[in-house]
């Protein structure tokens, strides 16, 4: 008998049940059980409390775990400051790659990376696009008690109203800079604030006057709900390329643009900004997650987005659903970075660079 015949004579049953039990079932077990099973998932809202993000990055964190398999918990950190920049940034070069962390940002922050602003940490095409839960329009609006009551008014004044704003990638912020470059409104803007529900107590103090958003914030959330009801505010102009139907005698930009015959290389500039409408409410991940986790959080959340449970919620809230998904958005975020030379030169001057 030869030696190598010899040793696997000595191998005996015992032995080899001893070996699979060390060796092959801890493998087999692990590639049985999910990632995400015992898992905490951390969702970062880039804004304070009571405002859009903070109210969509919750009701996901509600409803989100049941479609990932192994449940894993959700928890919600707030991290407001720099119109979600600080989020941003938190999520690309902090938070680790491995699909436990994403976030809620707003969807114009790409504007600080094609302006070259030294905050910006991140590249907003290499973020992990994870999805998002509606599309909307922006608008502006102003206290009704206040002397602007058209748009002529924001033009003519001698006296710009002061409009609040958290930061430069919110649409509070780009709006009304965009009307200032295309229609010649005259607004002083007030930025800083840490989120929407510091920009309203603002406005019901007189502090500001107006402010912008989108449509969706307006007749999803309290108190512009209530303001809208009691007309304590007025919208003087929406984004959209055609009117709301609950807005049905607010013009819309383009509508004005046509008026006042505004330039075409102006209107592409409008485009270009507006199209942070359709990427609405943004979920986003560090760069680098596996494939296979970044499909996981992906079907989880378009399937979220027709939870019963939690379209039910949205309702009662006012809100309404119309997700993009995470495919979508990822070619977005490409495109929109893909500006020439004069698209960034007019972000410069309509963002005050």
């Amino acid at each position: 008998m030869s030696k190598r015949a010899a040793v696997l004579t000595i191998a005996s049953p015992l032995t080899v049940f001893v070996m699979w039990n060390l060796f092959f079932v801890p493998a087999l077990r692990a590639q049985a059980e999910p990632f995400y099973k015992g898992k905490t998932i951390r969702i970062i809202a880039g804004a304070a409390p009571g405002g859009g993000i903070d109210f969509w990055s919750r009701l996901i964190a509600r409803h989100m775990a049941k479609y990932i398999a192994g449940n894993p918990n959700f928890i919600v950190q707030n991290m407001p400051g720099g119109g979600t920049m600080v989020a941003g940034n938190y999520i690309y070069r902090i938070a680790k790659p491995d699909g436990l962390t994403f976030g809620l940002v707003n969807p114009g922050l790409y504007f600080d990376q094609l302006l070259g602003r030294k905050e910006v940490q991140f590249d907003w095409a290499s973020y992990t696009w994870i999805g998002s839960p509606e599309r909307s329009d922006e608008i502006i609006y102003v206290r009704s008690d206040s002397p602007y009551k058209s748009p002529e008014d924001f033009r003519r004044t001698a006296d710009p109203p002061k409009c609040g704003a958290v930061g430069t990638g919110a649409a509070d912020y780009y709006f009304p800079r965009l009307l200032e470059e295309a229609l010649g409104f005259r607004i002083q803007m007030v930025v800083g604030y840490t989120g929407t529900a510091d920009i309203n107590l603002a406005i019901e103090r007189g502090e500001v006057l107006c402010r912008a958003g989108t449509i969706s914030t307006f007749f999803g959330r309290e108190p512009m709900r209530t303001w809208a009801k009691n007309r304590f505010v007025r919208v003087i102009v929406q984004g959209g390329l055609k009117r709301d139907s609950r807005l049905a005698d607010v013009p819309t930009i383009h509508e004005l643009m046509d008026k006042q015959k505004t330039p075409e290389g102006t209107r592409r500039l409008v485009n270009v900004v507006l199209s942070a409408g359709e990427v609405g409410r943004p979920v986003l991940a560090t760069p680098g997650i596996p494939a296979e986790r970044v499909k996981v959080l992906r079907d989880a959340f378009i399937k979220a987005m027709n939870d019963p449970g939690l379209l039910a919620e949205a309702k009662r809230a006012g809100w309404e659903i119309n997700p993009v998904s995470g495919d979508r958005l990822e070619r977005l975020a490409k495109e929109v970075m893909a500006q020439p030379p004069t698209v960034i030169e007019g972000l410069k001057k309509v963002l005050g660079k």
